[in-house]
């Protein structure tokens, strides 16, 4: 691994700032661990040499530059976020081949914040699925090439795994965020409703937000702190947060394996050895969650297609789509989200965090899934990851973490939940959690 390769976020801009490193000399490392290593793990569907390099040095030549958060940190964009002069495919060969013409709110904030966008990452295509592979490429985990990085922000959890980026942007409509980055081992944020900009076509009626992807606690708040409306303040509270410990898979015949919910038990003993109140409760989760999930999940699905050649959309996207259409006018009425929210309401009024499993199961095969049937496609996402879609039908934050392995030396997972307005809450349990738990930051992905 190169010099920069592989440190933190916030060692590398730290360094910038202080004239240790250039931006240049840090995107050049990058640049050739992505080299390196991508050609097996599958994470970009394009790379910006040239841009990048160029974008780096104009980040060096700013009178800013000792105040900048993000000062010549390399970022990986989910290829969903338009980045000025780039296409944005959304993994599809019936998007438009046309660069952007400017970027994403999220993008923009980063660069403002002295980042440097190194490239855009594979997705499945319109990030409708949790495996993401297509005709831009496979994501693969970089702890086993063997299997899908998970989706639909696979490739940029890759990048951030294998240390071709010390941060990615991706976004969470299902658990799109966090379920690639609990298969591939790193920290990842989805902010609730209104907490960083969306601007993403129908954002899937509100549910998807745009959020980090990290190898540490720290370095998850610092890129929340830049994409977020407000500062997220200090992870210091009067009293410790309440927690609340569940292994309850939420949607019938999709249980929790042995080793998911031994993690999130393990985590809220380490918990309760820091000090929090922690109780062993389920959710009230209802019976209609999952048709609620799926009729939403197709719905959204429906209105990113419209406009585009349905004959260039693989099968199981139009087959998703076409179900979407029949559910459209039941999901903007919007009735079943209140409900749920006002369900969970009493259990959040006892609880701040709520510690699940964050999978199932481990991660599918890196297989051409895109070629499967719906049928396959949608049982696998639901078996192995049924624990994170409540919490997009709700709005609210929720991240997932590193904690522990699996038999493989994969490693495992679990999630964290909160109400609305707690991510300081979910930052300061998982940096607990980090400290008392540390992980391997970035897999050891061989040429």
């Amino acid at each position: 691994m190169t010099s920069w390769a592989g440190r933190t976020a916030a060692e590398i801009a730290e360094a910038v700032r202080e004239g240790k490193v250039s931006p240049r000399e840090v995107v050049a490392d990058h640049l050739a661990r992505i080299d390196l290593v991508d050609a097996r793990v599958g994470a970009f569907r394009t790379v910006r040499r040239a841009a990048a390099l160029d974008e780096a040095d104009a980040v060096g030549a700013r009178a800013d530059l000792a105040r900048l958060p993000l000062a010549g940190v390399p970022v990986a964009v989910k290829d969903n976020l338009p980045v000025r002069g780039e296409a944005c495919r959304n993994g599809s060969a019936a998007t438009s081949a046309e660069p952007a013409a400017r970027d994403h709110p999220t993008v923009a904030r980063l660069r403002a914040a002295g980042a440097v966008v190194i490239g855009l990452t594979n997705v499945p295509e319109l990030c409708v699925f949790g495996t993401t592979d297509g005709v831009h490429g496979t994501a693969r985990n970089p702890w086993d090439l063997t299997r899908n990085a998970g989706g639909s922000s696979g490739g940029s959890a890759a990048a951030v795994a294998a240390g071709m980026a010390p941060l990615a942007l991706g976004n969470d409509g299902m658990g799109s965020i966090r379920i690639p980055a609990a298969h591939c081992g790193v920290v990842g944020l989805k902010p609730g409703s209104g907490t960083v900009p969306r601007e993403l076509g129908g954002g899937w009626f509100g549910m998807s937000e745009n959020g980090p992807l990290a190898t540490t606690v720290e370095d998850a708040r610092l890129m929340l702190d830049v994409l977020a409306d407000e500062p997220t303040p200090p992870a210091t509270l009067d009293a410790p947060p309440r927690i609340a410990v569940s292994t309850r898979s939420p949607l019938l015949g999709a249980p929790v394996t042995h080793a998911y919910a031994t993690a999130a038990r393990e985590a809220g003993k380490v918990l309760a050895g820091l000090g929090h109140s922690v109780d062993a409760e389920d959710p009230p989760y209802p019976l209609w969650l999952g048709t609620t999930a799926l009729a939403h999940w197709s719905a959204g699905t429906y209105l990113d297609a419209e406009g585009l050649d349905r004959d260039r959309l693989a099968r199981r996207t139009r087959v998703h789509a076409a179900l979407g259409a029949r559910c459209v006018a039941g999901v903007e009425r919007g009735g079943r989200r209140e409900q749920l929210r006002e369900r969970f309401g009493p259990f959040f009024g006892r609880y701040d965090v709520l510690v699940t499993p964050a999978l199932a199961r481990r991660g599918p095969r890196a297989d051409a899934w895109h070629k499967r049937g719906w049928l396959h496609n949608v049982l696998t996402n639901t078996r192995c990851s049924p624990l994170t879609p409540t919490w997009n039908l709700t709005g609210w934050p929720a991240l997932t973490l590193p904690f522990g392995c699996l038999s493989s030396g994969v490693p495992c997972a679990v999630q964290l939940v909160g109400a609305p307005g707690r991510e300081r809450q979910l930052l300061q349990v998982a940096a607990g959690l980090e400290a008392s738990r540390p992980w391997q930051r970035t897999a050891e992905v061989r040429p």
